[in-house]
């Protein structure tokens, strides 16, 4: 999806085969207490509507002010009930889910929530099937039964055992039938949901919300309502605001140098750094029928003289980790497949030997393409210094070029790179959502790399397992697969920060590999 560790347990069996019901407030005591908070943050939030948006900013909103039958608890990664009482797929084979509604349901304008709002929304999302949108995420969905008001049937195409993770993100948010158009998205910039919060108002340089005492569900508001400020990439800004205290706390969007030094600040009782686990990641890709990196002896070269560890000192400051495959630490079925292959440091021998086995005595000539326009001003920096580790060895011959990012996703669709950098951040935390989308013909790197085995035999079987631990060792032959072929090479994945005043707690409970961000968990003194 969108681009930016709690110790994740894996998906039991049980859990997944019936999700127990939740208990929540029914009786208005959600109402939220304590001060109103102020948050910068340097996303735009591109939609309101969750047909739409697909984006960190836009997800944001969507947390927050609408219900999703399932949501994942604060620092966990299996999805739990929220508006529905239960859910669980029904049969052995992954393709029938049924969730019944918790009773008493209502949206922030006081309309009853049923399962036809269920089966609109769902429905809605795929039949406007909006380029900006998540209806991809939806797409395993072939009918939606109501048989009454509290039961839904989702019919799936396939087996898909990551659909309620799929359901539990942003693209199930759950909308009012009476307020939203069946064909097209809605226009006036206003919400109507059933979450925790009411969106009041937003425009391009703020928007606020309110406590939902309309709001059926576990969640208990610290805060009586929160305000957003855009920076719109300013990180500079962002950082002033924070510092003179008009705003309580900053989220995504400060730099890396400015994350570091505030958190070496010992004694400084102005701010304070909280760190969660992150779940972006970053991978150099390489586009297989290129003439120079579409040869696997290039590559290996490359992935014995990449030193992430460097990359992460001196481009990001301490602020990301070192990165070995491509399902991230802090995610089940995370493996080190690229560390047991070719090491943690440099091993410029090692590549020398690959290379000469392969006939390639003359440097390689090759070109690494960055979009800081995309993927933050460091990107530049971080490939300047990946080339300078390949030149060092007196291996490569490498350079960089700086695209701005409507002309590279061109170029990239294209063919015309050989070497390039993606960044991804999850729509959901499971294994999945780090491989699947990176696959086959038509994946979204772009890079022509289709192993078969991949594609027709280890990604079905694994959509098929309810219990996520059995296909560990699936995915663990996939990513020895990626480590052996190397269509990829993994660099970093992100650690979460915020930055906020001191008399402001709850924030490490956003901070999670779910990338949720939790309005309700922060309070202020």
């Amino acid at each position: 999806m969108r681009r930016n560790q709690w110790l994740v347990a894996p998906l039991g069996a049980a859990t997944a085969a019936a999700l127990l019901s939740g208990c929540g407030s029914t009786d208005g005591s959600n109402a939220g207490s304590g001060k109103g908070v102020v948050m910068g943050i340097s996303d735009k939030v591109k939609a309101t509507d969750p047909a739409s948006g697909y984006d960190p900013g836009s997800w944001l909103l969507f947390n927050n002010v609408f219900q999703s039958l399932l949501s994942f608890p604060k620092g966990g990664t299996t999805p739990e009930p929220d508006a529905a009482q239960s859910c669980g797929f029904e049969g052995g084979e992954s393709k029938v889910y049924k969730c019944t509604l918790r009773g008493g349901l209502k949206f922030s304008n006081g309309d009853s929530l049923t399962s036809k709002d269920v089966k609109y929304s769902f429905e809605r999302t795929l039949k406007i099937n909006d380029d900006n949108g998540p209806a991809v995420m939806l797409a395993s969905i072939a009918s939606i039964d109501t048989p009454d008001d509290k039961t839904v049937l989702f019919h799936l195409k396939t087996p898909d055992a990551t659909f309620p993770s799929k359901i539990a993100s942003g693209a199930g948010s759950i909308v009012d039938h009476a307020e939203y158009p069946a064909d097209k998205l809605r226009t006036d910039g206003k919400a109507v949901g059933s979450g925790v919060y009411k969106l009041d108002s937003i425009n391009d340089k703020s928007a606020s919300f309110s406590v939902n005492e309309s709001y059926n569900g576990k969640a208990k508001p610290r805060n009586s309502g929160v305000t957003m400020k855009f920076f719109n990439e300013d990180q500079a800004a962002l950082k002033k605001v924070l510092e003179s205290g008009d705003v309580d706390f900053a989220f995504r969007g400060l730099a890396a140098k400015d994350i570091a030094g505030l958190a070496s600040q010992s004694g400084d009782q102005k701010v304070e750094v909280v760190q969660g686990a992150g779940a972006e990641v970053e991978h150099l890709v390489f586009n297989m029928n290129d003439p120079v990196a579409g040869k696997l002896p290039v590559r290996k070269a490359i992935a014995y003289l990449v030193d992430r560890e460097a990359l992460v000192k001196q481009v990001y400051d301490g602020t990301a980790t070192s990165l070995y495959s491509i399902v991230p630490a802090g995610i089940a079925s995370h493996t080190t497949a690229f560390f047991d292959r070719y090491g943690g440091t440099p091993q410029p021998d090692k590549a020398k030997a690959v290379l000469h086995a392969a006939g390639i005595k003359d440097k390689v000539k090759i070109t690494l393409y960055s979009t800081p326009s995309r993927y933050g001003p460091s990107t530049d920096q971080e490939f300047q210094l990946i080339a300078k580790q390949l030149n060092d060895s007196g291996l490569f011959e490498a350079t960089v070029k700086s695209v701005e990012f409507d002309q590279y996703e061109k170029d990239i669709a294209d063919g015309k790179y050989g070497v390039y950098v993606k960044g991804w951040v999850p729509d959901y935390p499971d294994a999945d959502n780090f491989t699947q989308p990176f696959f086959g013909p038509d994946n979204i790197l772009h890079n022509n790399y289709d192993n078969k085995e991949i594609t027709g035999t280890i990604i079905p079987s694994t959509s098929t397992k309810s219990d996520r631990a059995a296909a560990n060792a699936e995915y663990s032959r996939l990513q020895d697969i990626v480590a052996d072929e190397i269509p990829l090479l993994p660099l970093w994945q992100s650690k979460q920060y915020a930055v906020t005043r001191p008399n402001v707690t709850g924030l490490q409970w956003s901070l999670d590999a779910s990338t949720v961000f939790r309005f309700w968990e922060i309070s202020k003194g």
